[in-house]
């Protein structure tokens, strides 16, 4: 063989070694995604996480056993939508300007997330992703507000929560099921994910799981629903939830793909009422550790060891850095991003953080701060729901967003506002609460009086954060009946659906619209 043969061969030979060390380079660099989100998910609902969990979580047990589990994990707020927007931005509430809960039947339907706010959808779809939400959005339910104009390919679900009228399915921009049998829906919104992974396992993808369940109204399919024992509905829809993680991941480990997939699974907010926030305080809608406290996890084999436990305090606000250091996305040019990589704390049970605030917001309010073992409530968490009802008034309580059988498909027998969750609060907490949460996880004893230092520090990191906060104006209404009766709640508008429109108001309530 000539010399000149020889050097065509090696330099051959080089190229295709730097062509196939590129290629992998550039699979390596791209893993795919998949973000599941739970609605109304307590802490105390996952057994991994509380030993003595009403709910059983085989599933999402063996998902920390194989990855991680982050014990001090945060939401910004203990409500929905403004924690969605954060979960995709990287942003809190009071940078992304999501501050409230669309709803239309209460005629809260002109406001949405930005169109300017960059989420992970985005991102990713100009790195090359295919990207895809299935579930809950609740981040506005007219243009420009939907899934598509935020970086999705595809999206399929109710634009809202599951029990605001109407309940409706959408795809993409167009309503194809109206009313919606709400026990079919965590199966249906995980069929969908897995076509979705099956038809884009040759490329990137990311996928967006905002499951609907445990949020009220509970359901659970045939196989999960345990209608002979009706006080355990909501055990019936985690156990099912749990299930559908289980279906996930075993569909991306026939597909070869789990190794190459971050998995991160977590709560929007703690739980509802027939929930479980393994004994923190408080629950959903307040900033207590039960409002803002959620489990965590996530999985990818090969870069996430196995049984990672980390106690150090992290957020919500750090999964879009996280993916975006994963994927050698660059973050958004221009933008103050709140959050940070999360993989050393997912690869370490020794790496902690014990000076970085993490706050909470109520409403527009920025509320409390977190500094390692440190919470502050510069705000009060306020009385707890219900509180000036009697146990014999809460247990005749009818819920005007509960299962009719004609619009709010659901069981009846679902959990009462009786059955709180958390520790209960007796009183008004004050403001300026501090809290020691390594010694009193519970937060049941005020220590702000021995700590004056310690409240000192944080409510100056609390009041610079504070001066970032805007003023947030109200978006006109879309209430179509006469104002209450000053101290009355307004009526909810049963709208009818079928149409991705929020005006169509059925006769039995036509009385009461404006003139």
């Amino acid at each position: 063989m000539s010399c000149h043969k020889m050097r065509n061969i090696i330099s051959s030979s080089l190229l295709l070694c730097a062509f196939l060390a590129s290629a992998l380079a550039q699979a390596t660099s791209k893993p795919n995604i998949v973000l599941i989100f739970a609605d109304d998910l307590g802490y105390g609902d996952v057994g991994c996480f509380y030993d003595q969990s009403p709910c059983k979580t085989p599933n999402l047990d063996r998902m920390a056993a194989e990855g991680a589990k982050l014990t001090s994990f945060y939401v910004p707020t203990p409500y929905c939508a403004p924690s969605r927007a954060t979960i995709l931005t990287g942003r809190y509430p009071f940078r992304h300007g999501m501050v409230r809960n669309p709803a239309p039947d209460v005629g809260l339907s002109n406001f949405g997330l930005d169109p300017s706010e960059i989420t992970i959808a985005e991102l990713l779809k100009e790195r090359g992703y295919a990207t895809a939400a299935f579930g809950k959005w609740h981040l506005g339910h007219k243009q420009p507000w939907l899934p598509r104009s935020q970086g999705f390919d595809e999206y399929v679900g109710i634009l809202y929560s599951n029990d605001m009228f109407p309940v409706q399915l959408v795809r993409n921009e167009k309503v194809i099921e109206y009313p919606v049998v709400q026990s079919d829906l965590s199966r249906r919104y995980t069929d969908m994910a897995i076509d979705f992974i099956k038809r884009h396992k040759d490329e990137p993808f990311f996928v967006y799981l905002p499951h609907a369940m445990p949020h009220k109204p509970l359901a659970a399919s045939d196989d999960f629903y345990t209608p002979d024992t009706p006080d355990d509905l909501y055990a019936d829809t985690v156990a099912e939830l749990d299930h559908e993680v289980g279906r996930v991941l075993g569909a991306l480990k026939r597909l070869k793909l789990d190794r190459k997939t971050l998995v991160i699974f977590l709560s929007d907010n703690g739980p509802w009422f027939g929930g479980s926030t393994g004994g923190l305080r408080g629950m959903k809608a307040k900033t207590w550790e039960g409002g803002l406290r959620v489990p965590m996890i996530a999985r990818m084999p090969g870069v996430i060891p196995a049984g990672i436990v980390n106690d150090s305090p992290l957020g919500s606000v750090d999964v879009l850095p996280t993916i975006c250091r994963l994927t050698s996305t660059a973050l958004p040019p221009e933008r103050l991003i709140d959050g940070r990589d999360l993989m050393p704390f997912l690869k370490s049970s020794q790496k902690s953080d014990a000076s970085r605030p993490i706050f909470g917001m109520h409403g527009d309010k920025l509320s409390t701060i977190r500094v390692g073992r440190w919470k502050l409530y510069v705000r009060s968490p306020g009385r707890d729901l219900f509180h000036w009802m009697t146990m014999e008034q809460k247990a005749g309580y009818k819920d005007p967003r509960g299962p009719d059988g004609v619009t709010i498909i659901a069981p009846f027998e679902q959990a009462q506002i009786n059955q709180h969750p958390g520790l209960a609060t007796e009183g008004n907490p004050p403001a300026m609460m501090l809290f020691d949460l390594d010694a009193d996880r519970g937060e049941s004893r005020n220590v702000a009086q021995e700590n004056p230092a310690v409240v000192n520090r944080l409510k100056a990191i609390f009041d610079r954060a504070a001066q970032g906060v805007p003023k947030f104006e109200n978006a006109p209404a879309d209430y179509l009946f006469r104002p209450p009766a000053k101290g009355q709640p307004r009526t909810l508008m049963r709208l009818i659906g079928g149409e991705l429109r929020y005006d169509r108001v059925p006769k039995p309530q036509q009385h009461l619209m404006k003139e």
